[in-house]
């Protein structure tokens, strides 16, 4: 069947489409995110995810996991928020990571547009395939310690702080990082505080009862504020059991109370 119908061959259209060489005018206009594999160890292969700066070249973070999932891509994706600042736009590929729900939900959080390439159009997201390439033709080919993750992670940052971002690019004529410190002042920095940490959060939806309580994941709990019978956010840390977020159309009303019954019921009886 896939042969009678070639159904696995190129299409025509692709291999003659017009692609045009683009740079974007200022840094964080547009980042270009991928993953690449890596090197193995204790017998497993390492995936390295990485955001380039389109405009600047710089490598704005990269680090390599053990697994390759929602949850490695959001702690990536955060340190690089938090490290370069804000991009008006991510680019990325449509695999499964790139296209999750919680991916969408933490660049529509920051005000980040969410670009996917065509599919099967690698070469659309060229400057991180470049950088990649010269990962595995620069970094890969030392003599690595390969003794533990956070070990390969440290020699990586190393060389991308000290080498790459600090070496002059043949298109840019300088140093990544003094072309990015050129648009410094127009960055948009997250700054660190719990409050922004919740921007990286899961969230569901509850609706509040007639007491001013909800239930989530097996507990019972009040509302900051009277919300009693309307919808709420719930912004929750994934891995993490600890009191749960409110919010209300985007509005943070503040920490949710475990529901104590028994206290209740004293301070009514106080109140009368």
């Amino acid at each position: 069947m896939v042969e009678k119908y070639e159904l696995l061959k190129p299409d025509p259209s692709e291999s003659n489409k017009q692609r045009l060489a683009f740079s974007m005018q200022y840094a964080n206009q547009l980042w270009q995110a991928d993953t690449m594999f890596g090197p193995h160890i204790g017998g497993k292969q390492t995936k390295l995810i990485a955001f380039i700066d389109d405009a600047s070249r710089v490598l704005c973070h990269g680090e390599f996991f053990l697994e390759e999932n929602t949850d490695t891509m959001i702690r990536a994706l955060r340190s690089a928020f938090y490290k370069r600042g804000l991009p008006e736009q991510l680019l990325v590929d449509n695999g499964s990571i790139y296209c999750s729900q919680e991916i969408t939900l933490i660049c529509a959080r920051v005000g980040c547009i969410l670009r996917h390439t065509a599919v099967r159009d690698a070469s659309a997201k060229g400057k991180i395939e470049r950088f990649f390439r010269r990962v595995r033709d620069q970094f890969l080919i030392r003599n690595l310690d390969l003794s533990s993750l956070q070990s390969l992670n440290r020699q990586f940052t190393d060389w991308v702080e000290q080498d790459y971002n600090a070496t002059i690019h043949s298109t840019l004529g300088m140093k990544p990082i003094d072309r990015f410190g050129v648009d410094l002042s127009r960055i948009r920095f997250l700054s660190p505080s719990q409050d922004t940490d919740e921007l990286f959060y899961a969230e569901d939806t509850r609706t509040v009862k007639k007491d001013n309580t909800f239930s989530f994941q097996g507990d019972r709990y009040e509302s900051p504020i009277d919300m009693r019978g309307r919808e709420i956010i719930v912004r929750y840390e994934r891995h993490r059991k600890g009191l749960p977020i409110v919010y209300d159309n985007g509005r943070r009303l503040g920490q949710a109370r475990l529901l104590d019954a028994v206290a209740n019921g004293l301070a009514r009886r106080r109140e009368e």
